[in-house]
């Protein structure tokens, strides 16, 4: 095959909606001379017409939790699709603003930036631990909100729950369903290089009872406002068919198709900033280097990340009495990214400054080019039955369940010759030349089968208390393999054996398997039949490969398959009240989760053991739901303190506190109906200072500073049928750092002063 020379992706154009979008419209109280000196198209966001904010959710939708949450003894926090479309959100990674502490803050390595939603939690990435409607969703790609009606947010280990998982949470994402009332709406919304619109149909059959078609669409063209040659571009379709609502036997039948075509963005430099110093000692006047434009692009015009998701989704339910009802859920899924990020690291060796005196012919080597070529592919089948039994004077509330899982990733290897011309360090230039790449026939293929059975129970005691507990068994089997070039440079050569240098050899054929056992435990007491006080105790685990497919016999490697899982174990104190006649929800928790055998190298005899133990403890606290009939808000507030307990630092000073996790994080949103159609609201959020990773860099910032970012919502019903809403986002138009990569080489600028108007269609 011969070498690609370039590639460039054209903008592409939205998809064009026959049905227009829904309600609101936002007219929003900021200072004319502010708008005024606004170079942004504000983007309107149209609605349904004004009506109270509903913010308050009072379960989950998973059946494994049978209480309210209310009576749940965990920090579980619900951002329902109002909460989200009043803000403007259209990706998970938004979504998730309205939980604090809870965001993408890493960039990732040196030249591998991460993609997609790279949530970290309370410490730790969280992004293998994303689900849709309780299953797995695999790939690290941008999730879309248009078919979601909710986000659910568990904080804590959730090993029990859900298998194999993160150790401080899970996030599931929760899908709109065909349901017998017949409704449609539209939106469309438009910014500054912004284009969106959506439509949402729902009809029940006339002709069948109990049948109903719901279809949701979504097309998208986004500049990113801004940042220089960056978009994303997508279009997605999603069909629900439903059939026996309303009946004791109900079957839904889901499909859903996601397209994106975006440009990735590798960052900025972090020359300026506040913390960097010259990574070259010989060259000391760097360290008085102007800030590049945060608007630069230092990519390339054959830089793309296309991405294709398919979900086909069968679920069956049906209610075997009054207490007890069983459900099947069979589930495929797959995603596909192609994708090639130009990054850079501006080491000493790559920032060349042939006149000091001059920065305008500073350069910077475009030598990290990213490639991605993968596949990801699930396919599940899960049972489940709830029931409520008595026995004696105890009642049970239990959920039982069964879940056998197969989950496959395919890497394919690129090869490179040449290299891009270097970037103009402060104005760079896009449309270059010189690196070529073909697929070299290599490949690294992981899959994990997964057979896991669980049980849970809620003890009813009285009306003041109650026991639940949860236990999960679950049995892996992970294969590894990975074919790979070998020879040439590089920090881990593959040898050829004599082979020619470039042959295919397998690298890695490796395999683990292991029985996981989870378990949670909590007590409950309720004060009040509208409040509870509890405790609980809870695990998860992650096996090796548990969190990316891959195994490895390096003795510094978590995947290495000789290593015991990866365990998680938190401790929580809380409480939950609902007040103003159920209206508002109150909650505050304290928790300390442990996390061990981490890998660690022994000081005096250099070897590697599991030995390593981290911790987060905090407070959290929250506020979601009505005040009023017509004022409406969610709001959180944590406290987290991070700390190596055992094993070598991972930040940048003498201090043991954990990486890209602030110790202080606020999050609000509040709306006030007006009457008479009009609808204000508003809100803000604060990320306390992130400590980056921990490496051999020089001269780059240690840690990012603490911001504040506030934003402004106005809507107005037209009629009826017909909304304008107005979103304006960072109304201060602060400068701050979004993500940094871990070598703080790089940094994701955060989103400057813009508007959105929406207009909102209900019909």
């Amino acid at each position: 095959m011969s070498y690609i020379r370039s590639r460039k992706h054209g903008a592409q154009a939205a998809p064009v909606l026959k049905s227009t979008t829904a309600a609101t419209l936002l007219a929003l109280a900021v200072p004319g001379a502010a708008l005024a000196a606004e170079t942004t198209l504000p983007t309107v966001t149209v609605s349904a017409p004004a009506e109270p904010a509903e913010y308050k959710v009072d379960r989950v939708s998973s059946p494994k939790f049978t209480e309210p949450l209310v009576n749940t003894t965990q920090t579980i926090s619900v951002i329902p699709e109002q909460l989200f479309k009043e803000q403007g959100a259209t990706t998970l990674t938004e979504a998730l603003r309205n939980s604090p502490g809870v965001s993408t803050f890493f960039l990732g390595e040196n030249g591998n930036t991460t993609t997609g939603d790279a949530i970290y939690m309370r410490g730790f990435d969280s992004s293998s631990s994303i689900f849709v409607d309780g299953v797995r969703d695999l790939g690290s790609i941008s999730r879309d909100t248009f078919n979601v009606s909710s986000v659910e947010v568990t904080k804590g280990p959730a090993g029990t729950d859900y298998g194999r998982s993160a150790p401080t949470g899970a996030i599931n994402l929760v899908t709109k369903r065909a349901s017998q009332e017949d409704a449609n709406a539209a939106s469309l919304a438009v910014g500054k290089e912004y284009l969106r619109a959506t439509a949402d149909l729902n009809r029940a059959f006339t002709a069948v009872e109990g049948a109903a078609l719901r279809v949701n669409v979504m097309g998208q063209k986004d500049g990113i406002e801004a940042r220089d040659e960056v978009e994303n571009n997508r279009w997605g379709v999603a069909g629900s068919l439903a059939y026996g609502l309303g009946s004791p036997t109900r079957a839904y039948f889901d499909v859903l198709h996601i397209e994106q075509n975006n440009v990735p963005d590798g960052g900025v430099p972090t020359i300026g900033l506040p913390g960097y110093s010259s990574p070259d000692p010989a060259r000391p006047f760097i360290s008085d280097a102007a800030r590049v434009n945060s608007e630069n692009f230092y990519g390339t015009t054959s830089d793309f990340d296309d991405v294709r998701a398919d979900m086909v989704t069968l679920a069956l339910e049906h209610d075997l009495s009054a207490q007890a009802t069983l459900r099947n859920t069979t589930r495929w899924g797959k995603t596909r990214q192609d994708y090639l990020l130009t990054s850079f690291m501006g080491s000493s060796a790559n920032l060349k400054t042939p006149d000091p005196a001059d920065s305008s012919t500073w350069t910077l080597a475009r030598s990290s080019p990213t490639f991605k070529n993968q596949v990801n592919e699930i396919l599940t089948n899960q049972t489940n039955l709830n029931a409520t039994v008595a026995t004696g004077s105890l009642v049970h509330d239990i959920s039982a369940g069964i879940e056998l899982t197969r989950e496959q990733q395919t890497n394919l290897s690129t090869a490179t010759i040449g290299a891009w011309e270097p970037a103009n360090l402060y104005n760079p230039e896009s449309d270059v030349s010189g690196l070529q790449w073909r697929l070299n026939g290599g490949h690294a293929d992981g899959e994990t089968r997964t057979a896991a059975a669980y049980l849970f129970d809620t003890i009813k005691i009285n009306e003041q208390w109650q026991v639940n507990g949860g236990v999960r068994f679950e049995h892996y089997k992970t294969d590894y393999l990975n074919v790979a070039a070998c020879g040439g440079s590089g920090r881990n050569p593959i040898p050829c054996g004599g082979a020619p240098t470039g042959t295919l050899v397998t690298a890695t054929d490796l395999k683990d398997s292991d029985n996981l056992f989870n378990w949670k435990l909590g007590v409950l007491y309720k004060p009040a039949p509208n409040g509870s006080v509890y405790l609980n105790y809870a695990t998860s685990q992650q096996p090796p490969g548990g969190s990316n497919f891959t195994l490895s016999s390096n003795a510094n490697n978590a995947g290495n398959p000789d290593y015991d899982p990866q365990e998680a174990r938190t401790a929580e104190i809380g409480t939950k009240w609902d007040l103003l006649d159920q209206q508002l929800s109150l909650t505050a928790a304290v928790y300390r989760t442990e996390v061990r055998n981490e890998i660690e190298q022994d000081p005096v005899d250099m070897q590697y053991y599991q030995t390593g133990k981290k911790r987060v403890q905090g407070i959290e606290l929250g506020m979601v739901g009505q005040i009023t009939k017509a004022w409406g808000i969610s709001t959180g507030f944590t406290v987290m303190d991070t700390k190596v307990l055992a094993g070598a630092n991972v930040g940048n000073d003498s201090s043991t506190a954990l990486n890209y996790t602030p110790k202080n994080a606020f999050t609000a949103w509040t709306t006030y109906n007006l009457g008479h159609g009009f609808t204000v609201g508003g809100g803000g959020r604060y990320v306390g200072s992130l400590q980056r990773g921990k490496d051999g860099a020089v001269g780059t910032p240690k840690y990012v500073e603490s911001y504040w970012v506030f934003d402004g919502m106005a809507s107005y019903a037209v009629s009826k049928n017909v909304g304008l809403q107005l979103n304006v986002y960072n109304l201060f138009d602060e400068e701050y750092v979004a993500q940094i990569n871990k070598s703080g080489y790089r940094y994701t600028p955060g989103t400057p002063r813009s508007a959105r108007l929406t207009a909102n269609f209900t019909f």
